[in-house]
């Protein structure tokens, strides 16, 4: 049976290029194609290489944007949004909560909408005090605008039911490892199997990119750190931390597709060191791969990886060190702390499963306007 047609909307686009919303977007949207609905992704000319029209099933459409740390987001899913408007999607997904705000353009012409809100956007210390106040309105509506609110922790969850008594579906990220050989990529940076840690994340200030370098610097050996990662409109906050840094330290830019998929396949050990945020794709990722995983210590990363991981406080720069050394000097302990790691990501988080939860998801709101949380449940993440 065919499923009416979806439109997947807020993000940058696929192929992703950026982070965890255009992740989602790519691993989800062919799977929907899969499961019988006709899937259109909405993506930005200056992020999505023009000729691309149709992506593993789904169609591209690609709408311009004011350029802008502020007005990128709001004016593409502007667009987006009429666009969508006007071609009468059945049900549609948005992601970012800062995108609540335009709901109503899809709400009030019928179409139904589920809103992926990620994590505590508000709490990111990249906004000043316009963007915080934004993200904190936008939260609010994010509890009544949409026909449906999902999250994608259990914390955030929570989050949304204490403050608002507003109750979410729980859909977490996740991970289809296929692993590649050291051919390409490690002989370009000069990397051996297991002979490198990884660190991948915008580099943000909650973040941490910097305190994950200040606290390598701390230590010994020659086993260099590879800090894959970018942003736009950081660059003196990126300056701060690259120029001058520890030589021992690889700064190959954002890397994505086969090389991002051969560096988790080899490194010795994982840093994830964010303090904002629910289910980070990078650290699904980087246990699914089966990497030694040093976390920093937050409810979200320990939802996540449970007793599969070292952790450490971000603010502590000996605890990450520390962290590091024991990884360095004892490489049999990494290797087995990283397969609890990918076993608990096999049992936990599947990418098949969080299409299945998605397709009910759309399907129900397609069928039928608002949305039963009941029909996935608040457990989602953790049963996935």
């Amino acid at each position: 049976m065919t499923h009416p047609s979806v439109a997947l909307l807020g993000s940058r686009g696929i192929p992703a290029r950026y982070g965890g919303y255009e992740t989602l977007l790519e691993e989800l949207a062919p799977r929907l194609v899969a499961r019988g609905f006709r899937v259109t992704v909405y993506g930005r000319t200056h992020a999505v290489r023009r000729r691309v029209r149709r992506y593993r099933g789904a169609e591209i459409v690609l709408l311009p944007c004011l350029r802008g740390k502020h007005l990128d987001t709001p004016s593409h899913t502007l667009l987006s949004l009429l666009d969508a408007r006007a071609r009468g999607f059945a049900a549609a997904l948005v992601v970012n909560s800062a995108n609540a705000l335009f709901l109503p353009l899809l709400t009030g012409s019928g179409v139904p909408v589920a809103l992926n809100v990620d994590g505590i956007e508000k709490r990111r210390a990249k906004w000043g005090r316009l963007g915080r106040a934004v993200y904190a309105l936008s939260e609010r509506l994010a509890c009544t605008l949409p026909d449906a609110l999902v999250t994608d922790a259990e914390v955030i969850h929570d989050h949304y039911l204490a403050r608002y008594g507003a109750p979410s579906t729980v859909i977490a990220y996740g991970v289809a490892p296929r692993p590649l050989p050291p051919t390409r990529l490690l002989p370009r940076l000069g990397l051996a199997s297991r002979g490198y840690f990884l660190y991948v994340s915008r580099f943000e200030p909650e973040n941490n990119p910097h305190r994950v370098a200040e606290a390598y610097g701390r230590v010994g050996g020659e086993m260099p750190l590879v800090m894959v990662g970018g942003a736009p409109y950081a660059g003196r906050f990126i300056r701060s931390f690259t120029e001058g840094a520890d030589p021992r330290i690889l700064f190959p830019g954002p890397i994505y597709g086969p090389g991002y998929r051969e560096l988790l396949s080899h490194a010795r050990a994982y840093v994830q060191a964010t303090e904002v945020g629910g289910t980070h794709p990078a650290l699904v990722e980087a246990m699914g791969y089966g990497n030694c995983v040093l976390a920093h210590d937050t409810p979200e990363h320990r939802e996540v990886a449970g007793e599969c991981a070292r952790y450490f406080r971000v603010t502590a720069p000996g605890e990450l060190a520390a962290a590091l050394e024991w990884a360095r000097q004892r490489p049999e302990e990494a290797r087995a702390l990283g397969a609890l790691a990918a076993a608990r990501a096999a049992d936990r988080f599947s990418w098949e499963r969080v299409a299945d939860r998605y397709a009910a998801l759309l399907g129900a709101l397609a069928r039928g306007g608002r949305y039963n949380t009941g029909l996935v449940g608040a457990t989602a993440a953790t049963d996935a």
